[in-house]
């Protein structure tokens, strides 16, 4: 699924390929379920005619202005990206909606698995509200995320995965943050020293930065994998300390890497590094 750092690429992308200031002049849909809280064709008519004003992101969710008053916001999901092509172009198996532009060209939906998901709306935040802070933004300090995290005996690892207690952060980068704090993934939230947390809070933004920087994690060539709008597959797996490294050698210790599941989710951890012990220090 992509993680803030792959949706903030496409983002981007999509800034630089010009979609601020375009038209939608028409829609097709051809898997309905995309569309979520309205039949396709109701989805089709309303945002006919609406100009691109703005674009940016919101935890996991790509939110693109349009005028009129109404905000499209969407989801990715697990193998959801989009794709900028000219309008005469074939269109793809897994492209179920396509969003025709003023320029010849259109804006489409690829998702070979179909959990992605779009929304058209005038009232944004009755999905965003819920959303934690961005841990990028200035206001997400130590301090704050010590605040979210007190009197929690839920792990670390599913607690960091929770949207409402910080937004973006996905099975990869919580993974990595982990490893880069010294921090277990089963110890529980609320056990962690002021200096454990100032760590993480360190570790959570230095591997979301280093993320953006490598163009978003692609783990492989397959249709499902992360393929940013027009700069292909993202640089970041070459930077990975942990995910998907078991039975390799821990880049700081030495010790082999371990996969265990937490939370139904593949974990992955050095367990010299990252001790279970809530008394092991950072």
């Amino acid at each position: 699924m992509p993680e803030l750092p792959e949706v903030q690429t496409i983002v981007d992308d999509l800034v630089q390929a010009g979609l601020i200031g375009r038209t939608v002049t028409g829609c097709r849909v051809t898997w309905a379920r995309t569309v979520a809280g309205e039949p396709a064709k109701d989805f089709c008519r309303r945002i006919g005619g609406r100009r691109v004003t703005a674009l940016g992101r919101r935890g996991k969710f790509i939110r693109c202005d349009l005028s009129g008053g109404l905000c499209l916001l969407m989801h990715l999901r697990m193998t959801g990206r989009l794709v900028l092509a000219p309008a005469d172009a074939p269109v793809g198996l897994h492209e179920h909606v396509r969003l025709v532009l003023d320029n010849g060209r259109e804006l489409r939906f690829h998702d070979p698995r179909k959990f992605g998901r779009m929304w058209l709306t005038d009232d944004p935040q009755r999905l965003l509200g819920a959303l934690g802070p961005e841990p990028l933004a200035p206001d997400f300090t130590a301090g704050s995320l010590a605040g979210r995290l007190a009197g929690r005996r839920r792990a670390l690892k599913p607690l960091l995965l929770d949207q409402g207690v910080v937004a973006g952060l996905g099975n990869i980068y919580v993974d990595e943050a982990l490893w880069e704090a010294r921090l277990h993934p089963l110890r529980p939230g609320g056990s962690l020293t002021s200096e454990q947390i100032r760590a993480l809070h360190r570790a959570v933004r230095r591997v979301l930065r280093r993320g953006l920087t490598n163009g978003g994690t692609s783990l492989g060539h397959g249709q499902g994998n992360f393929s940013s709008t027009t700069r292909g597959a993202g640089e970041n797996r070459r930077a990975l300390k942990v995910f998907r490294r078991t039975g390799e050698g821990c880049p700081r210790c030495g010790a082999t890497i371990q996969r265990l599941v937490v939370g139904q989710r593949s974990t992955h951890i050095c367990p010299q590094c990252q001790r279970r012990d809530e008394r092991a220090g950072t």
